[in-house]
């Protein structure tokens, strides 16, 4: 694992927000980074929160759902005001957030994107996104998710 902060990290450091980092043993062969997360950190899949790059019309957006839910796309255009939207190509993801896929943060990205998070992020005192790495996590409450990305939230999610 790389050492140093990640840009998350040093972004949620910067603006002195608290939060709590959590490490864990990524498996290189993992096909589900959040399903990983929830079993090696012991939490509750709806706690878990998955950073998506998407395509809305022209532009990039990021939502930010339960690993235990999947991303409802119409529900996700019509808080971002678009027409349709879906997933971003891993390239492009890539290259505007500055992370890699499984490490997708939705702070800390190079490319400040419009943020929707889904509204049941706020029945927890705190959840879990990514900090930027593969095998990282923050743990923070879902206020200073919503100021650290100058998200909105709706219900984006469906089971």
């Amino acid at each position: 694992m790389p050492s140093g902060p990640t840009p998350a990290v040093r972004a949620l450091v910067n603006a002195g927000v608290q939060f709590e980092l959590h490490s864990y043993r990524h498996d290189p062969d993992c096909d589900s980074y959040g399903d990983e997360v929830v079993a090696a950190l012991d939490v509750d899949p709806l706690r878990v929160l998955k950073t998506l790059i998407v395509e809305a019309d022209t532009r990039l957006a990021c939502a930010v759902v339960p690993v235990a839910h999947k991303l409802d796309f119409r529900s996700l255009a019509g808080a971002l005001d678009v027409k349709s939207t879906r997933m971003a190509e891993r390239a492009a993801a890539e290259r505007s957030s500055g992370y890699v896929i499984g490490g997708v943060s939705p702070i800390g990205q190079k490319r400040k994107l419009a943020t929707i998070v889904d509204e049941t992020a706020l029945a927890w005192p705190t959840v879990y996104v990514s900090a930027g790495r593969r095998g990282l996590e923050l743990e923070i409450s879902p206020a200073d998710l919503l100021r650290a990305t100058n998200a909105t939230t709706a219900r984006i999610s469906r089971s």
